[in-house]
């Protein structure tokens, strides 16, 4: 099939590359303009641009998708299906009744669960067992689409935000081959969302790492991980920001500690990591990162700061 593909970050680049693998066609790829990075502050390509560019493949980066001459631009490029992974604009539907096949996007949820902008963080901090992508055909709302394909995978008792992110992108890789192979057969049979089970996951803000120590040990040990790469869980130890990278919610924690502990104090000090006390139990830091430092195990970071019992975090 002809196809213009639509897709900006990391997790769109494996379904560009599998759908090229699978001898498709793509006449263009449409991405996010270029945004400064780095401390040069100098534009720089998305990972979708740079795969397109590296396949000799035309791109295009319209500041708003719907404006009339962006519309224009696509309408000349011929395609049977557009597909849609992560391109960060919402598409009109003049836009979504251009192709033949319509517009399908690559999600990273088990729809209708989680729609929206982070589903991949919101299933570690919810605790969810279970993750997957869908492929949906597009329609005017936001993953309101009839569901085409599913896949499920298991989350690990360790899952991060960036490995769940890399799992999914393969999976999603995988998945949208199947499904161009069988939308042009004919043979899917599209089934509408159950709108009883639907939720919805906004964007993260970096206020969103900020860590609550009222909260129970098991909610912050899943948001370190559910927000591990960004923004990062973070909290103060003396005016300076502590990035969280890895701890563990501590077996048989009493909340007696508490008394003489309060949510946020350190509550003891070991050699390879320390405790807090949490709003409900204690959890135990093995990996951190201080501000203007570099991220470390809480062994090396200990050598070179005294921390003491009592110390308030936050």
């Amino acid at each position: 099939m002809k196809v213009v593909f639509m897709g900006t970050p990391d997790f769109s680049v494996g379904a560009l590359e599998a759908i090229l693998a699978a001898g498709h066609e793509v006449t263009a790829v449409v991405c996010q303009p270029d945004k400064p990075k780095g401390r040069s502050n100098e534009p720089k390509p998305c990972p979708v641009k740079e795969c397109a560019l590296a396949r000799g493949l035309e791109v295009f980066q319209p500041q708003r998708i719907r404006r009339p001459e962006a519309v224009e631009k696509l309408r000349r490029y011929p395609a049977d299906i557009f597909v849609v992974a992560a391109f960060g604009q919402i598409l009109p539907q003049e836009i979504l009744d251009m192709p033949r096949y319509g517009c399908v996007n690559i999600h990273a949820s088990l729809l209708p669960k989680y729609r929206g902008a982070t589903p991949i963080q919101q299933a570690i901090l919810n605790g969810d067992e279970k993750s997957g992508v869908t492929i949906m055909q597009m329609d005017a709302g936001i993953d309101t689409g009839d569901i085409l394909l599913q896949k499920e995978i298991t989350l690990s008792e360790d899952e991060t935000g960036g490995s769940l992110f890399e799992r999914l992108s393969v999976c999603g890789a995988e998945l949208i081959v199947t499904a161009l192979q069988k939308i042009e057969e004919g043979s899917i049979e599209p089934r509408k969302q159950d709108e009883s089970q639907a939720s919805h996951v906004g964007m993260l803000t970096k206020e969103d790492g900020r860590i609550n120590w009222l909260r129970s040990a098991e909610e912050i040990e899943r948001m370190i991980r559910g927000l591990d790469p960004w923004p990062g869980a973070y909290t103060f130890l003396e005016r300076k920001q502590l990035k969280i990278w890895k701890g563990k919610v501590i077996s048989g924690s009493v909340d007696e500690n508490r008394a003489s502990h309060p949510a946020g104090c350190i509550s003891r000090v070991e050699q390879n990591g320390f405790s807090v006390s949490c709003g409900k139990g204690e959890l135990f830091i093995t990996e951190l990162q201080l501000e203007g430092k570099k991220r470390m195990p809480a062994e090396d970071f200990l050598r070179g700061m005294r921390l003491q019992v009592g110390e308030h975090l936050g």
